[in-house]
C-alpha cells in the first residue's frame, strides 16, 4: 500500500511540473493530456480551451511519486491543511533544495538548525504549496 499526494495546479501543471524539474530534479513517468483521452469528456468536465491541459501524471521526486493534474482549470488552486515533507542528508541539500523550491514562494519558516535536525524549514512554492525540508537524523 502506498500514500501518493494527488496535486491540482488548476491550470499551470505544465509549468509546476518544469519548476520541479528544476528545482528537485523531478522526473515526469506519465502524462496524459485531456485531448490524449481514450474516452470522450462528459459535457463540463473540461473549459473550452483545455484540451493541452494535463489529465493526469506521475511525477518522481527521488523515491517518491507525486500524482498531478490540471483538474478543473479554473485558476482557483487553495492549497490548505497539508504540507509536502521533503527529507534529506545533509544541511547542504536542503540549503540548495529550500532555495530553488522558494524562488517566487514564500519563506513560512527560515532554514535552521533545530534540536530534531540539522536543517529544517517551511515554505510555500510559487504554486502555493506548502513544502517542509528537513535533515534526517
Amino acid at each position: 500500500m502506498q500514500v501518493q499526494p494527488y496535486v491540482f495546479f488548476d491550470g499551470r501543471c505544465d509549468e509546476a511540473i518544469e519548476f520541479y524539474r528544476g528545482a528537485l530534479g523531478a522526473e515526469v513517468s506519465m502524462l496524459m493530456r485531456f485531448k490524449d483521452s481514450p474516452e470522450p469528456h462528459q459535457p463540463g468536465m473540461i473549459p473550452p480551451g483545455a484540451e493541452n491541459k494535463v489529465m493526469h501524471a506521475n511525477i518522481r521526486i527521488g523515491e517518491s511519486t507525486i500524482l498531478a493534474s490540471d483538474g478543473r482549470c479554473e485558476g482557483k488552486a487553495n492549497y490548505q491543511g497539508f504540507a509536502l515533507s521533503l527529507t534529506v542528508a545533509d544541511a547542504a541539500t536542503a540549503e540548495r533544495l529550500f532555495a530553488a523550491l522558494g524562488a517566487g514562494g514564500q519563506v513560512q519558516m527560515p532554514l535552521t538548525k533545530t534540536f530534531f535536525s540539522a536543517a529544517f524549514g517551511m515554505l510555500a512554492d510559487r504554486f502555493g504549496i506548502s513544502w517542509m525540508i528537513y535533515v534526517a537524523p
